[in-house]
């Protein structure tokens, strides 16, 4: 399970991450940058391929299906599992042609010791801002108005998280998020093949204070190592 996450650079940084790795020139909206605990139901910033360019926004995360009859089933819907997207009539469609990714620079997980659950921050090492595979959609409210969510793929841990959780976020290198995003891959096989763990070499954490347990609490404290 992915639940939460941070992306805690600010505009700057984010904007020439954007140039540097999509050739994103002109960020038109106003990130609220940094973030330090990122949950469910809030607006997460995305990016997506409209056929001709890469474009970048936010999407609610929690997905949901456009024949869904409450919104509200979002947030049953933060993940979607790797292993299982072919199968589920919610998530197909997506994978088949409205697959995104979400940018972070960490996520949280919680390590189980004994009956007391630690939250622990996993970042990347090589990458200051990573790029996790998600999918997205929109729902039409009664209004007529329109939703644009989106979900986080997971995948079985690597060998690194397993001591920490069983589940993972999949993270994309360079190359593998190019192939996620290009709207002309529809093979699902072929993108199934992208949805791995990352390795683990490339991983590290450490424990944080279990103020992120609130997801009303997003101050830099969050990330501060417990000692």
């Amino acid at each position: 399970m992915c639940g939460r996450f941070t992306i805690t650079v600010d505009l700057e940084d984010l904007r020439v991450y954007l140039e540097d790795h999509y050739d994103i020139k002109d960020l038109k909206t106003e990130f609220q940058l940094p973030r330090f605990n990122v949950a469910p139901g809030q607006d997460i910033i995305t990016i997506i391929h409209d056929g001709e360019k890469h474009r970048v926004g936010t999407l609610r995360w929690g997905f949901v299906p456009p024949f869904a009859k409450d919104e509200k089933i979002g947030y049953q819907m933060i993940n979607a599992k790797a292993e299982t997207l072919y199968e589920k009539p919610s998530f197909l469609p997506s994978f088949k042609t409205k697959r995104c990714v979400i940018l972070a620079d960490s996520f949280y997980e919680w390590k189980k010791n004994g009956t007391i659950k630690r939250p622990m921050r996993i970042q990347v090492k090589d990458q200051k801002i990573f790029p996790m595979a998600g999918l997205w959609t929109t729902f039409t409210k009664e209004d007529g108005t329109k939703l644009h969510t989106c979900t986080i793929i997971t995948t079985e841990a690597n060998d690194f998280m397993k001591d920490i959780h069983d589940r993972m976020p999949v993270i994309l290198d360079e190359e593998e998020r190019i192939r996620w995003l290009n709207t002309k891959t529809t093979n699902i096989y072929e993108l199934s093949q992208l949805l791995k763990p990352y390795p683990s070499s490339k991983m590290k954490a450490y424990e944080v204070s279990s103020r992120v347990n609130s997801a009303l609490y997003d101050e830099p404290d969050c990330i501060t190592p417990v000692k």
